[in-house]
């Protein structure tokens, strides 16, 4: 690593005595509003038959301040699609019934039945030939997932319980208040039956939801019934909260009379059981008992559904198997190969593993099947293409594109992505994905801009996405390259790359990120005096590790960053993360904590800073951000700290990611470009009322 000299502190003055004139961008280069309201396509559920496929797209709604998502249906014969549901607020998660006739979905829609809480996701199913949705449910806290019956005639789904009479009482004496890792609310199993529909169409009132499962003892995640219906599988752990991910278990339920019985207790997280076609057996995710699962191989064991002791097949598979469903020829499961995402076959006798085709799409996810599995919908992109959403033949067959959300960038010059890859400073090959202009000339000289991941087990793809957080359209159409690297603990590597950053997070990272710099610079297109850095979440740490630590840059963002370990540590809801990943606590080990925060090299920061984060974000602690502003302020460093109130980790609302990208364009256009720094952002003005 190479630290700054902290005895040199360079102002904004003497870092831009040579500036550039404020840039006019073509008709051709996407304004941030059209950035965020160009839509996407996701979440494919293919009917049972085969013959057409249900998929979200998003809608930026900016009256309300809400990125929606509306249900479509195509026709896989004609390739024609239509809006499915009704544009009231957001309706997500459909499912077929399997008899085909009815198509249930979740809606946070005006509720309609008596009791219906405002704003709560709800169950909803509509006649698959189309027609008026009904409300199903008026849970308390909304319904978190559910499952169709075989028979098509019930719906499980899953939900918190209601609030008990004793916790009402307190609150009545004692108003609200929270005791920490005790006031929890379980989520549980519920039955629905399907509204009848008699002679002469009248639909019967929905009933009331059976309980399932119910008590103390664990809350419900992942569901799915038996092939005959009289049986569901589901995942448990012993309370709702995050930190206690790593007591999942697999269990089962008897739908007739809710006998619970544990069949998977293996140390770790079991998750996502499906059962096998005959109904005898259960695959589930598994960490196979890893102390490490934060970044050690997620694998699928089988175990009998009976319960007994599993068998993990994917034991020579080096990366996470994500389990989709088990057919006829075996249990289909996705999983990521360096930069490109593929559907893979297992056998579950064998263990054989086998890679299927997916012509045309690099990056293939999201899969689902007809009910005979001859035929599977998916999203899908190639290299420098927008993600569609497809359908083929399965195993294998000619893929027919149903979606064109790509045509949304036919007004607009996008960049070049592609594979760059380079050695790290300890002679790791690491691979990042670069962004160059149409008319990239090699002769000329650059500005760079290095786009950092989250996770840190994310991975960036050479795909177009619409951009979020960051300008990156626009970045380059200023002129600048934009390097978005895949460092040490990226997913898509196996597993050896992902512990890279084991006791090392930061140091390691950030030299991945300056080799990649320094080897661009190598090749002679990048200007070394306007490089600059940003990312969000463990990006935004990688960035703070730059901040504080590097004299290479002259502008950073951090964008809901850890600046401190252990501030982080004692404030964050996954405490289990920092103990895995360095292997002790804070009071264990302090060498190691400070080794690897930023806030360790404050000395040597001189780097112009940008921090934006959420009020309320819990996973990354607001304290970290704003340890980082006042020690970059104790040392004279140029530093502005932006706080979205009321927002989590995520800034997931339009006018406010408006903001996270105008902010991030001011700050890079001044220290990079030279531009006036603007002291706030220009609100847009709105013609008068007549």
């Amino acid at each position: 690593m190479k630290l700054a000299k902290s005895s040199l502190l360079v102002t904004p003055l003497l870092v831009f005595a040579l500036t550039h004139a404020q840039t006019t961008f073509s008709a051709r280069t996407p304004t941030i509003d059209q950035s965020l309201e160009m839509h996407t396509v996701s979440s494919p559920q293919i009917s049972p038959d085969g013959t057409r496929v249900i998929y979200e797209q998003s809608r930026t709604n900016w009256d309300a301040d809400e990125f929606d998502t509306d249900l479509w249906i195509a026709d896989i014969v004609t390739h024609e699609s239509h809006l499915l549901t009704a544009q009231a607020k957001s309706s997500s998660d459909a499912a077929w019934s399997p008899d085909g006739r009815w198509i249930a979905f979740l809606s946070d829609r005006p509720g309609i039945l008596n009791g219906s809480p405002a704003g709560k996701q709800q169950l909803y199913v509509m006649p698959a030939g189309g027609g008026e949705a009904q409300q199903l449910t008026k849970m308390d806290d909304g319904v978190e997932g559910f499952d169709w019956a075989p028979d098509s005639a019930r719906i499980a789904i899953a939900a918190v319980a209601p609030e008990t009479k004793a916790m009402k009482d307190r609150k009545d004496t004692f108003g609200d208040y929270q005791v920490i890792r005790a006031d929890y609310r379980m989520v549980h199993l519920w039955l629905i039956a399907l509204p009848k529909v008699d002679a002469a169409g009248r639909v019967t009132p929905p009933q009331e939801p059976k309980l399932l499962t119910s008590g103390d003892a664990f809350s419900v995640g992942d569901f799915r019934f038996s092939p005959d219906g009289t049986m569901i599988a589901f995942s448990a752990q012993r309370d709702p909260d995050l930190i206690s991910g790593f007591s999942s278990d697999i269990y089962t339920v008897t739908v007739a009379d809710g006998v619970v019985k544990k069949i998977v207790a293996t140390p770790g997280p079991d998750n996502h059981p499906e059962w096998s076609p005959d109904g005898k057996q259960i695959a589930y995710e598994t960490s196979d008992g890893s102390k490490y699962f934060f970044y050690t191989n997620r694998r699928i064991a089988v175990v009998s559904s009976e319960g007994g002791t599993p068998r993990v097949l994917t034991g020579g598979f080096d990366e996470d198997a994500s389990l989709l469903r088990w057919g006829p020829a075996g249990i289909c499961f996705s999983a990521l190969q360096k930069m490109k995402a593929s559907l893979f076959l297992l056998d579950p006798q064998s263990g054989a593993v086998r890679q299927l085709a997916m012509p045309g799409s690099e990056v293939a996810t999201q899969f689902s099947f007809s009910r005979d599995f001859r035929h599977a919908a998916y999203r899908g992109a190639g290299p420098n293409e927008f993600t569609e959403i497809y359908a083929a033949d399965f195993p294998s067959g000619t893929p027919t594109q149903l979606t064109h959300a790509g045509e949304q960038l036919a007004a607009f010059d996008t960049a070049k992505r592609e594979v760059d890859r380079w050695k790290s400073s300890d002679g790791t090959e690491i691979e990042g994905v670069l962004y160059k202009p149409a008319n990239f000339d090699p002769a000329k000289k650059y500005p760079l801009l290095v786009v950092i991941h989250g996770g840190p087990t994310g991975i960036d793809m050479p795909v177009i996405n619409p951009d979020r957080y960051y300008p990156i359209e626009r970045f380059v159409a200023r002129g600048a390259l934009v390097l978005r690297p895949n460092y040490r603990g990226s997913a898509g590597y196996g597993e050896k790359f992902r512990s890279l950053n084991v006791r090392n997070l930061g140091v390691g990272d950030y030299a991945d990120v300056i080799s990649g710099v320094d080897s661009l610079i190598a090749k002679g297109f990048v200007d070394k005096d306007r490089v600059g850095a940003m990312g969000w979440s463990e990006g935004g740490y990688i960035s703070a590790f730059i901040s504080t630590s590097s004299d290479r840059f002259k502008a950073v963002s951090v964008g809901a960053g850890i600046s401190d370990w252990m501030t982080y540590y004692v404030n964050t809801d996954i405490t289990p993360f920092t103990r895995q990943y360095l292997h002790a606590t804070p009071w264990e080990d302090p060498a190691i904590y400070a080794k690897t925060s930023p806030i360790t090299y404050i000395a040597h920061a001189q780097t112009p800073t940008l921090i934006q984060q959420g009020s309320a974000d819990h996973r990354v602690p607001v304290p970290d951000s704003f340890e980082l502003r006042q020690a970059l302020e104790d040392h004279g460093v140029p530093v502005k700290m932006v706080l979205y109130d009321g927002f989590g980790h995520p800034i997931n609302k339009p006018k406010q990611q408006r903001a996270v990208m105008e902010e991030n364009e001011n700050w890079f256009a001044h220290y990079i470009w030279g531009e006036p720094l603007a002291e706030s952002l220009t609100p847009i003005s709105k013609p008068a009322k007549p």
